[in-house]
């Protein structure tokens, strides 16, 4: 294999200080009045013998890996997956590379996974936490180094974060479904107590309790297969058989309980209304379509690494935290469109 070409080669060859070398092959000619001359002389050879920086004496020498630590839940899963593309593309843009995985909700993987990243020397982290992360959380805040958190924050960690207003949100679902005369309303949630998930319940509840409605809830496991969650919902639903409509807390929880609803032979929207939280792009196809909320994902991607550079490029110690919430949508479609429903005129 041949020699790979070093600064130190070129200076050799060039008659030229390793110095002025690195000057001219990281874009300060000008900043160091060297002559443009001289710098055209080097970029030139430097091309024609392909030479290649070598990242990890750059990183020594600027202090930067120009890498990206990005952890979310899962990376299969489509909301996910978008925010990633999005992150990964605005990152590009800036001169960053991403590293991503998933946790799985995992909190011994997820401290693993820090750790990893830690001897990667990644510039910074984007994370999507799971419960009983703080102390980690903390010590790479504590240690200097820019963390935003992704779609939940810690209570009790002072850090920058990007969230959905996932109450009012989930608020303004549920509030649709009351107006629209829908009195057995169903929530179908994770078994979490991460603070998005409680958060859309609270909505949900608030919603209710407006109009003395009751509440109807149901936590499936989070590490539940697809099929144990159609088999929990069949059992929920025919438990409640006054149910007229559920607002499920996720896209996913809403393919399971399509799958319940069609073993059940339930209609939608006439025999069970149905909202989901997050948005999908099958939504619109299904039939009938899904009303949705919709979360929206390159605003959250760009406010997302937007906090990150903010931090990464501030001076000294000036990295101030950002605590961003983002508004959702909610896209009203074909199943909560009963025909024998009306419109109330209680606001």
């Amino acid at each position: 294999m041949a020699k790979r070409l070093s600064i130190r080669d070129i200076a050799t060859e060039l008659n030229i200080s390793k110095t002025t070398i690195s000057f001219i092959l990281n874009g300060k000619a000008k900043e160091k009045r060297i002559s443009d001359e001289l710098a055209e002389r080097v970029v030139k050879y430097a091309a024609q013998r392909e030479y290649k920086p070598n990242q990890l004496a750059k990183s020594l020498s600027t202090g930067k890996t120009m890498i990206i630590g990005l952890m979310v839940e899962n990376i299969s899963d489509y909301f996910f997956a978008q925010v990633a593309y999005h992150i990964e593309e605005l990152a590009y843009k800036n001169g960053y590379r991403i590293i991503y995985c998933s946790t799985d909700n995992d909190l011994q993987k997820t401290k693993g996974l820090i750790r990893l990243f830690r001897e990667r020397h990644v510039d910074g982290y984007i994370i999507t936490p799971p419960s009983g992360i703080e102390n980690d959380i903390q010590e790479l805040i504590d240690d200097g180094l820019p963390v935003v958190l992704f779609d939940r924050y810690l209570r009790g960690v002072d850090s920058s974060y990007v969230v959905l207003d996932n109450y009012k949100a989930s608020y303004d679902a549920a509030k649709y479904l009351t107006k629209k005369g829908f009195k057995n309303i169903a929530f179908l949630e994770l078994d979490s107590n991460q603070v998005q998930m409680q958060d859309r319940r609270e909505g949900y509840q608030k919603a209710l309790a407006e109009r003395d409605l009751p509440l109807l809830i149901k936590a499936i496991p989070f590490n539940s297969d697809f099929d144990h969650k159609v088999k929990e919902m069949v059992k929920f639903i025919k438990k409640n058989p006054q149910i007229d409509a559920i607002f499920f807390a996720t896209n996913y929880l809403a393919f399971s309980g399509i799958k319940a609803m069609n073993q059940l032979k339930i209609n939608t929207p006439d025999g069970i209304a149905i909202v989901a939280f997050d948005d999908h792009e099958v939504f619109n196809i299904y039939s009938p379509s899904i009303t949705a909320v919709a979360q929206p994902i390159q605003k959250l991607a760009l406010q997302s690494i937007n906090a990150l550079l903010n931090m990464l490029n501030a001076k000294g110690d000036s990295k101030k935290t950002e605590k961003i919430e983002v508004a959702a949508e909610l896209i009203i479609r074909d199943s909560t469109k009963r025909k024998f429903h009306c419109e109330s005129n209680i606001s």
